[in-house]
């Protein structure tokens, strides 16, 4: 799966086609108003592409189209191994165009574009490779009965699903989506974030083009108290999945009770602990993961280590390490292979990312590097590595979700503190320790409140770990064959077998 790397990027990116329709039924389509929004390049500010706008007329449209192919069976009734077929033909086409979704997904959000050709694209045609080859494994179950009876627990997809999109990841949170929604049988409909709607259009075009049924998979582009919020209001969805922020979150679960009672799965957003106590098992693996761990897409993931938790006894010596790998990343131009830290993604972000800056400057916390906007002449929406000394745990660049390329670090004098410390948030998405103390990590990860617990690395997973949070981080389980749970119910179902 390996692209071959353009010499010139900025060149390439002239000549890129845009998606500029709404995908639904199987064709690209004008939204109903006629209107069109814009999608901005973060790196410069400037209009990438006018797109057309969807709203609750468009989302009924898409969510017809689904339902009318869920029941007419186009795509569940199909025969499993057709449907792998088309799964695997739609991958097919993903690598083919592998370079050109690199190219949208670094123009359309910020993000660098060496990481969207060696994580982002890599890592979103391996979920649809491994919940294609996953569908023909799923089995259904018998229940012990007498011998007169026969029960039969069927695993049966919900019909038709909304997926509501971040901006940080698009392509991967899509096929995050997709990738289980469409194994279990289901037909869907996405409304891709309204700042980088550019990827989902893509392969939803590629779909149709290796064979997926018409009106299985639908995309809207839209803003979300619009397009999102009719969605999330609408009678005919039987489950709306969402990855975004906390506060949003919370509308989706006043949309189902206000509408059909829908399901929910929530993947919702987080202020992970990063814990390194005084015997982790290397202080510069450690002093990298860190770094790498808050800055990585510009800090603009839900499981970021955006909380550095560090033993008092080894702090000052640690934070240099820190300090120094942080000043050591380019921060730049995301069309270059060398940049580490590209743009925001959009100007409002950005301004909030300063706020929270400003904010803990103000509350006391000692202003190490970074802090400020940078390559303002670009037109762009950069902020630089910031890290931040002698954050109390109550101080809301500890507490509060920041979403960006800003690390709080935090003293502590024991493990028992800093479970207190890393579960006094409201967040519990991720967490990760570092210790060469093999009881010390067991009962520190036992304590801990969080979904995904990583010891001695951060960030690492494959698709058969699931993620997802506790508490406010939301619910239900994205990867794995636990994210069919979302997506299906069980039926059961008694045989008698008596004659008489």
């Amino acid at each position: 799966m390996e692209a071959k790397i353009p010499q010139d990027w900025h060149r390439k990116s002239a000549t890129i086609k845009f998606p500029r329709e709404l995908f639904i039924n199987g064709r690209f389509v004008k939204a109903m108003s006629g209107k069109l929004f814009a999608t901005i390049n973060p790196a410069t500010g400037q209009i990438l592409a006018e797109i057309a706008e969807g709203d609750r007329y468009d989302i009924d449209l898409a969510v017809k189209a689904a339902r009318q192919s869920f029941d007419k069976g186009l795509w569940v009734r199909m025969s499993i191994a057709d449907r792998k077929k088309i799964m695997l033909r739609w991958l097919e086409l993903m690598e083919k165009n592998f370079n050109d979704l690199a190219l949208l997904e670094t123009l359309d959000v910020g993000k660098p574009i060496r990481d969207s050709l060696a994580v982002d694209i890599p890592l979103s045609i391996n979920c649809i490779r491994w919940y294609a080859e996953t569908m023909d494994k799923i089995c259904d179950e018998i229940a012990p009965t007498g011998y007169d009876s026969v029960v039969m627990v069927r695993r049966e997809p919900l019909g038709v699903i909304g997926a509501v999109l971040p901006w940080n990841f698009p392509l991967l949170m899509a096929t995050w989506k997709i990738g289980p929604i469409l194994a279990a049988g289901n037909s869907l409909v996405i409304k891709p974030a309204e700042q980088s709607p550019l990827t989902t259009l893509k392969i939803a075009e590629l779909a149709a083009e290796a064979g997926l049924p018409e009106g299985v998979l639908n995309v809207v582009p839209g803003f979300g108290e619009t397009a999102g919020q009719a969605l999330g209001k609408h009678m005919d969805v039987d489950c709306l999945a969402f990855t975004g922020s906390t506060e949003v979150g919370k509308y989706f679960l006043r949309y189902a009770g206000d509408s059909n009672m829908k399901r929910v799965s929530l993947e919702c957003g987080g202020k992970s602990p990063n814990i390194v106590m005084a015997d982790a098992p290397n202080l510069d693996v450690a002093a990298t993961a860190a770094a790498w761990g808050i800055f990585y897409n510009q800090g603009e993931a839900c499981s970021a280590g955006s909380r550095l938790l560090v033993e008092e006894k080894i702090k000052d010596r640690f934070l240099e390490k820190v300090i120094a790998i942080t000043k050591k990343i380019k921060l730049g131009d995301p069309l270059d292979p060398n940049t580490g830290i590209g743009a925001i993604i959009d100007q409002k972000q950005m301004q909030r990312v300063l706020g929270y800056i400003d904010i803990g400057q103000k509350e006391g916390a000692k202003l190490l590097c970074g802090g400020k906007r940078a390559i303002e002449a670009s037109g762009g929406y950069f902020v630089e590595p910031t890290v931040f000394d002698r954050v109390q745990p109550n101080m809301k660049i500890a507490q509060e979700e920041i979403f960006g390329p800003v690390l709080s670090v935090i003293t502590f004098k024991d493990a028992e503190e800093a479970v207190r410390i890393a579960n006094n948030t409201i967040y519990g998405l991720a967490a990760a320790v570092w210790t060469s103390d093999i009881t010390k990590a067991f009962r520190t990860t036992q304590a801990l409140r969080a979904g995904t617990i990583w010891v001695n690395s951060y960030d690492d997973g494959n698709m058969a770990m699931p993620f997802g949070g506790f508490k406010q981080s939301g619910f239900g389980r994205d990867k794995s064959l636990h994210a069919l749970d979302k997506y299906t119910d069980w039926k059961s179902v008694w045989v008698n077998l008596k004659t008489s």
